[in-house]
């Protein structure tokens, strides 16, 4: 299988329309999540709906810097990662599970999406490595992440974080 070339481009307010069209206007990705779960606490999230989390995280694009990146094959908006400083993901910094590893600057990787007409042909590891750019780009020194490792042949659920096998391959530890 040939891995189609993925190019990565910063999520500005001059893309929404392609993250629309790729979340789907009125779906917004995985249960209506418009990438919010991790900036806004879970009474937030869940008294937000579905648009007022569409509010939220056009607010986020519009006020800037970008909150991760949007994957495109020929021209068409095919993936998302978000990708920002760990700061920028509230419940990521209250978490007790996902403590700091130490005090260096670090981004978070925090999120997934994938047209499903583009789901396993090879994208995440490209996706992964723009979202380590992108960052490092920005001043990171350290780039963290929170993907399932479930067992094999288990189902996976709440795979919008990532499964741990890609970034292995990367170079990412535990």
């Amino acid at each position: 299988m040939t891995t189609p070339e993925l190019c990565c481009t910063p999520l500005t307010p001059s893309h929404w329309d392609d993250l629309e069209r790729l979340f789907g206007p009125e779906r917004g990705a995985v249960a209506g999540c418009w990438c919010t779960v991790f900036r806004l606490s879970r009474p937030e999230w869940t008294a937000a709906g579905r648009d007022g989390r569409k509010r939220a995280f056009r607010a986020i694009v519009e006020e800037g810097p970008p909150p991760g990146l949007l994957g495109y094959v020929a021209g068409e908006p095919v993936a998302w990662v978000a990708v920002a400083p760990r700061a920028d993901h509230p419940v990521v910094e209250r978490s007790r599970v996902t403590r700091p590893v130490d005090s260096r600057p670090a981004f978070a990787i925090t999120c997934f999406y994938l047209s499903p007409r583009w789901r396993r042909k090879g994208l995440m590891r490209p996706l992964i490595q723009a979202a380590v750019d992108y960052a490092r780009d920005l001043g990171a020194e350290l780039v963290e992440a929170y993907p399932l490792d479930p067992p094999p042949g288990e189902r996976r659920t709440g795979g919008f974080v990532g499964v741990a096998g890609p970034f292995r391959d990367l170079g990412f530890c535990e």
